[in-house]
């Protein structure tokens, strides 16, 4: 029978036996779907996505990005048929060292295009890579344009962030963005018809997406969808395929076990189907069972001649545009060398004694004048956060018109850090985006994905304290630092702090800091930002030179003649604090003081020791303070410091009042240092 079967249904049915054998050999994994996936991701791969196989990470290529992780095998066998993975590299599928983890990490080079896991974010990268898309085709020209595809699964689906990138995707008209949603009714804990009875389709159409319906196996109504999808050109399209969960499994008496969701996350021998009969009911050999049928061999090896072709033909019309358009192709080139902007930051022009969220958005502004390739973003509150500083100088981005640069993304702060991490990933454009440091909880899911993938997003996280004020605790961030600071600890898969975190101090700080998250090319970078205005630290000569320190992470902004009697440390606006508190400490005590601002402990701390016991000397006592916990602070305090911090939520009242009623002022800088040292 399996020898007349039509070769793309074959080769649909090589990569469930594949995905069956990885999660049998794995003895974990999530087989159910990913068999009832087989059949697009074959075609698509197949028939419809431009890439070059010998070089998965070109940056002209049609991007697919997978949002349900757990679908992994799906993915790594079409790309072992493309050859870009080895029959070894899925046998040690979520192994130890293995280039095949259990959900996808990003990986350009294998084709893997996003770390994907918790449901909902690849989609929404995708979004985000659309956008750059279209960002880039409106600069170079059409002939560079590719679409964006995507695989969504029901839990995706249910994921609140698809409200977000649905509304988004639709609103902006994102004509280079296909979906294609493996909707099997089947999710790990039970059937999809006891959690939701939404009408998908008629939710995708009224977000304004083209939408259609099909078999999710048959293979020419996957063409017909695609083909349809290809002629949308300011409609994102959605192609709801009705699959089969675990299509093709039998059980012990050759039964049918497909539909149960028994097989959604677990070796389909465990799920109660059999795995040699499942392996035979789909030609396959469970003596061999990663086996590529010969003819699938020869099938592939001929659509990896004519991708080849395909990319070939693009490379020739892409010397002769660059032979036409020099300065356009360097400029191109430029965009994607991942290079920071060579930008001569003492010319930005800072106010007096400014918020550091305004002196950012002097910056901002600076920025829209020098940086073609940035997109900046606010979740409605740019006038706020002050990203409109760049806003004024630019437009936002429409369907149809994406010749600006800042998007209104609206009240969707996860949707929109989704969105970021898509345009990082995409290439060729630097991605900004902010909101109250307070919502950044509602971000940090796809922050902490931007800190495992290495992403140079920006985030511009603005009223940075209690100093909200009359807003109340709901709006008044206390925890939040600490909390983000953690990611300064903990290293990523190179080795690296996975996040640099920056409190700058007042508006040459901030210069600096901005200087810094530019530069930072290769892990996420967090401006937290004052909402009020900050007095400007004290300088003998240039400010702006004296907070390059700030590239240390720590250093010395006042000091003392001798040694000093105690060291006053701080990030933010309790620096300026400290300055006034060290004045009545000397008036007073006469007290030998130096005051030190430590924007990132965590860059401080990968500084050499002799630079760390510089500036924090092991035997002089220490004072810090911050406006958020306690423990912000406690790695730098050590055991010989004190710390004044907030230990609870805030309260609603003017930020003058509360910075008396929670004892952030000079007079107690005084009695607290004068308490430490016992005078």
């Amino acid at each position: 029978m399996h020898m007349a079967i039509d070769i793309h249904l074959k080769a649909a049915d090589n990569i469930r036996l594949l995905t069956m054998a990885m999660v049998e050999k794995a003895k974990s994994g999530h087989p159910g779907g990913a068999m009832g996936g087989a059949d697009f991701i074959h075609i698509l791969f197949s028939e419809y996505m431009r890439f070059d196989p010998d070089r998965p990470d070109w940056i002209h290529r049609d991007r697919f990005f997978l949002d349900p992780g757990h679908m992994s095998p799906m993915l790594y066998s079409v790309l072992t048929l493309y050859g870009i993975l080895s029959i070894d590299d899925i046998k040690n599928f979520r192994q130890w060292g293995s280039v095949t983890p259990g959900h996808p990490e990003v990986d350009f080079s294998r084709g893997i295009e996003n770390t994907s896991g918790p449901l909902g974010q690849g989609h929404t990268n995708a979004v985000g890579a659309a956008i750059a898309e279209k960002f880039l085709v409106q600069r170079f020209g059409d002939w560079i344009s590719h679409i964006i595809y995507t695989f969504i699964s029901d839990g995706g689906i249910q994921e609140e962030i698809s409200q977000g990138a649905g509304r988004i995707a639709g609103h902006l008209g994102l004509g280079n963005l296909v979906m294609f949603y493996d909707s099997n009714d089947i999710q790990l804990s039970t059937e999809t018809n006891v959690v939701t009875s939404e009408d998908t389709a008629a939710k995708y159409r009224a977000w304004g997406w083209h939408v259609v319906t099909i078999d999710g196996h048959n293979h020419s109504e996957i063409r017909e969808a695609l083909d349809a999808s290809m002629m949308e050109k300011d409609r994102p399209s959605l192609i709801i395929g009705r699959t089969i969960m675990g299509k093709g499994l039998v059980d012990d008496d050759g039964n049918s076990f497909e539909k149960k969701t028994s097989t959604h996350g677990q070796p389909v021998s465990k799920a109660g189907a059999s795995f040699e009969k499942s392996m035979r009911n789909l030609g396959g050999d469970p003596e061999d069972s990663f086996n590529i049928f010969d003819d699938v061999k020869i099938l592939y090896e001929d659509i990896i001649g004519r991708k080849r072709e395909q990319v070939s033909s693009f490379r020739k019309k892409e010397k002769e545009w660059s032979e036409n358009n020099p300065a356009l192709a360097a400029r191109l080139k430029n965009f994607f060398s991942g290079r920071a902007p060579d930008i001569d930051y003492s010319e930005v022009e800072q106010k007096e004694g400014i918020a550091t969220r305004a002196a950012s958005s002097a910056v901002l502004a600076f920025f829209a004048d020098k940086i073609e390739n940035m997109i900046v973003s606010s979740a409605d509150l740019a006038n706020s956060d002050k990203t409109d500083g760049f806003l004024k100088k630019t437009s936002v981005l429409r369907k149809g018109d994406f010749s600006g640069q800042f998007l209104q993304a609206g009240v969707s702060e996860l949707t929109l850090a989704a969105i970021m991490n898509g345009i990082a990933l995409h290439g060729g454009v630097i991605p900004v985006c902010g909101t109250f440091f307070v919502f950044s909880d509602f971000m940090k899911p796809a922050v902490r994905l931007a800190a495992l993938m290495g992403l140079p997003v920006k985030y511009v996280w603005s009223h940075d304290a209690f100093r909200v004020g009359e807003d109340g605790p709901t709006h008044q961030p206390v925890e939040q630092e600490a909390q983000i600071r953690l990611l300064e600890h903990l290293k990523n898969h190179s080795g690296e702090s996975s996040m640099l975190v920056l409190r700058p101090a007042d508006a040459a700080e901030t210069t600096a800091c901005w200087q810094m998250a530019l530069e930072n090319t290769g892990t996420p970078t967090a401006l937290i930002l004052s909402r009020q205005n900050i007095a400007d630290l004290p300088s003998a000569g240039n400010r702006y030179k004296d907070a390059q320190g700030v590239r240390k992470g720590a250093y010395i902004v006042a000091d003392s003649n001798g040694k000093p009697d105690v060291v006053l440390l701080a990030s933010g606006s309790e620096v300026s604090t400290l300055v006034e508190g060290a004045a009545l400490l000397r008036e007073r005590k006469n007290l030998n003081i130096r005051i030190v601002s430590v924007p990132s402990e965590g860059l401080f701390r990968r500084q050499d020791k002799d630079y760390q016991d510089s500036v924090l000397p092991v035997d002089v006592p220490r004072f810090g303070l911050t406006a958020g916990l306690p423990v912000t602070l406690l790695g730098l305090a050590g055991g010989n410091g004190r710390i004044w911090g907030l230990e609870q939520f805030g309260y609603s009242a003017p930020y003058k009042v509360l910075d008396e009623q929670f004892g952030f002022t000079p007079e107690n800088v005084y009695k607290q240092v004068r308490d430490l040292l016992s005078l």
